[in-house]
């Protein structure tokens, strides 16, 4: 996500929060619907009783977090009606983000922007990168998956897989995975894709994503031809990576995956644990 789309977002959603009287902030479930990219009242409502139980799941008062209130809007001609809305707690907010569709774009934003117990836009845009990276390492995790079982069932041998996928690393970074692993100064008994950033895990789903489209839709049986299938697809990432002006083998590595992902639980979990409440006892 771009910088200037984070800012924009940030900005956003700044200026629909609000404060009780107790200075807890919160926002109003339609305007929040809007900033989520819902269009339609009834469909958002869906999200919010999913967030509603996931609330109560996790050991906290519905009540506390989603406040049913009722407010008037201008309908015209200066007459008003009265609509149902609801006061949400920075937890109840981030539960419906959590429970909102990933595909939307402020939807990811969301899930760390509540997540985060500060309007800085540094760690705003920070855990939304971290974010962006566990999911990409997770799709490519998938996708290996998916190849190394297309691999046996067209092979019958369990062993190719790692193979056809170090001769794969060989053509995108021009170094096999072991040698990639030696230079990043990574221990030989962990992934190479648990400390590449996120721009070469891309770079080595997308090339395993071809290599299985490619491999079903050509019936590519033998394991030397699937190898040389998925050689060439990660040469043609590695030359438009170049042509972009991006050597994948010159980028430093990132902080470890597992940590990472560690970390941004264990940041769910204080907000979890610790959330705001409208209704104070």
């Amino acid at each position: 996500m771009k910088k200037t789309v984070i800012k924009s977002l940030s900005e956003n959603f700044n200026s629909h929060s609000n404060l009780t009287d107790n200075n807890i902030e919160f926002w109003f479930a339609r305007d929040l619907q809007h900033l989520l990219g819902y269009t339609k009242w009834d469909n958002f409502i869906n999200v919010i009783s999913k967030a509603k139980t996931a609330c109560e799941t996790s050991g906290h008062k519905i009540e506390d977090h989603f406040a049913d209130i009722g407010k008037m809007v201008k309908i015209g001609s200066g007459t008003e009606r009265e609509i149902d809305d609801i006061m949400l707690t920075r937890f109840a907010s981030y539960l419906i983000a959590q429970n909102g569709d990933p595909q939307k774009e402020q939807i990811a934003f969301a899930q760390s922007y509540f997540a985060v117990q500060t309007r800085k836009f540094e760690l705003v845009e920070k855990r939304i990168k971290d974010w962006e990276r566990l999911n990409a390492r997770q799709k490519l995790t998938l996708s290996e998956k998916e190849l190394s079982e297309l691999i046996f069932e067209r092979t019958g041998n369990e062993k190719d897989f790692g193979m056809i996928r170090s001769q794969g690393d060989q053509a995108l970074f021009g170094y096999s995975t072991a040698k990639m692993k030696q230079k990043l100064g990574i221990k030989s008994n962990r992934a190479l894709a648990d400390f590449l950033p996120t721009i070469t895990i891309k770079a080595k789903d997308f090339a395993a994503e071809i290599t299985i489209f490619n491999v079903k839709d050509k019936n590519i049986e033998k394991g030397n031809r699937i190898a040389w299938e998925h050689i060439r697809n990660n040469k043609s990432v590695r030359k438009l990576l170049l042509e972009r002006g991006i050597t994948p083998e010159s980028l430093p590595p990132e902080e470890d995956v597992k940590k990472l992902e560690r970390k941004v639980k264990s940041e769910d979990k204080k907000l979890t644990k610790n959330p705001d409440k409208l209704k104070e006892k």
